[in-house]
């Protein structure tokens, strides 16, 4: 791991630049309103965006990466990304006033990964994939093992002994640990495909819970591993692209040194189950994730699920603060439906921005109609535009959105 005199002369410079809007007086607003939200006063409907095509929105050539190392290039990427966001479409993004090292943790998995075929006419990454089924047999399930999580100490130290000379003066550094993705159907779909669960479901019940039940041990026992080591995240304050910013995590007696699950969030879904009846749902996923959510502080569940017509479902699940109204799902009523304590994490179709031409009077009543559902039932809300495939080879597009978004939700708050 080496840095020239020119990449840690890059990294210095866009660490100012960052640092300069991570000490702002904006910056410092923003972190007030989402803490306000999290903790149960919400002060105005909050906007995020993320999981863009970043592909199609470099203007100005910004976001080329030139530091050679690996590592520190990905800390390069991050500084650069969050600068962009900043400058062009910041909604109510808060930047983290320093500087994130992700640390070097080893997992070996559950011990499967997808297979799958391409369509043969096409190169591109993208496309959709034909999942092979791996769990031909009931005995195929001991297939799922124990991941091992294991952290490189003196790695580690050597990035924090190298990322504080090169941003000294500038910027404290902090480690980036694991946020657990908890959504166990996502890598089932994979390992099996799609059909074949739904099939499954009907035909093999008693394989699918010997399925869940495994995944379900194991990942206790990576739990149990990441919080004997310390390897929770409390730095990064997102979780699922929302903020997480809260007085009541990290909680008060947390090691900061040695944070746990307990001191940050996870996050769980079930996204192929928007197809199957709210039972299944109940009894596939609510029932095992009953076993590791009070593992979390707090957790953000759902996903592009449709989830209006089961909120009494996953409200059995504990610990659970936030709750993603996806597309798919009837925004009335899932506003009508959800307990107030929850608060509605929205998802904008970011299909409005890859058509033909970008219409901002369907953009506005979009966001008017979720603001409007939320309001007349009394909820928090958020508003997460994320999973945008395409905005055309336009960014403005996007930049436009957020200006939208800065509009509807300031209306909102009057």
């Amino acid at each position: 791991m080496e840095l020239s005199a020119k990449d840690c002369a890059t990294l210095r410079e866009l660490a100012e630049r960052y640092m300069t809007y991570a000490l702002s007086d904006k910056n410092n607003e923003k972190r007030r309103l989402w803490r306000s939200l999290n903790d149960g006063a919400m002060c105005k409907p909050m906007v995020a965006i993320d999981q863009m095509p970043w592909n199609e929105l470099d203007v100005d050539g910004s976001l080329f990466c030139t530091v050679g190392d690996p590592y520190f290039r990905r800390v390069e990427w991050n500084l650069r990304s969050e600068i962009y966001k900043w400058e062009r479409l910041p909604a109510d993004m808060v930047l983290n006033p320093y500087v994130l090292l992700p640390r070097p943790i080893g997992n070996t998995g559950y011990g499967l990964r997808p297979q799958y075929e391409l369509p043969d006419n096409s190169a591109n990454k993208f496309v959709s994939k034909r999942y092979a089924d791996q769990f031909k047999e009931p005995e195929d399930v001991e297939k799922i093992k124990t991941p091992i999580i294991t952290i490189d100490r003196e790695t580690e130290a050597r990035i924090v002994e190298l990322a504080n000379d090169v941003f000294d003066g500038i910027a404290p550094v902090k480690l980036q640990g694991i946020v657990m993705h908890l959504g166990f159907w996502d890598w089932i779909a994979q390992w099996m495909g799609v059909e074949n669960c739904y099939i499954e479901l009907m035909d093999r019940p008693e394989m699918m819970h010997a399925i869940m039940d495994r995944l379900t041990a194991a990942t206790l026992s990576a739990i149990e591993q990441i919080n004997s080591q310390g390897l929770y995240d409390v730095n990064c304050n997102m979780c699922h692209c929302s903020y997480t910013f809260s007085d009541s995590l990290p909680r008060s007696d947390c090691d900061r040194d040695n944070p746990t699950s307990r001191d940050g969030w996870g996050f769980g879904m079930a996204q192929l189950f928007t197809s199957v009846s709210p039972q299944i749902t109940d009894e596939f996923e609510v029932e095992y994730m009953k076993r590791i959510f009070p593992h979390f502080g707090a957790i953000y569940y759902g996903c592009c699920d449709r989830l209006d017509d089961r909120l009494d479902i996953i409200d059995k699940m504990p610990n659970i603060k936030k709750i993603s109204c996806s597309p798919w799902s009837d925004r009335e009523r899932f506003a009508a439906n959800l307990p107030k304590k929850y608060i509605m994490s929205n998802k904008p179709n970011p299909a409005l921005l890859a058509q033909t031409s970008f219409d901002e009077d369907a953009v506005r009543a979009d966001l008017r109609r979720t603001v409007a559902a939320a309001k007349n039932n009394g909820l928090r809300l958020e508003m997460l535009l994320k999973d945008i495939s395409t905005v055309h080879n336009d960014p403005r597009r996007l930049w436009r959105w957020a200006e939208i978004a800065d509009e509807e939700t300031a209306r909102a708050a009057l």
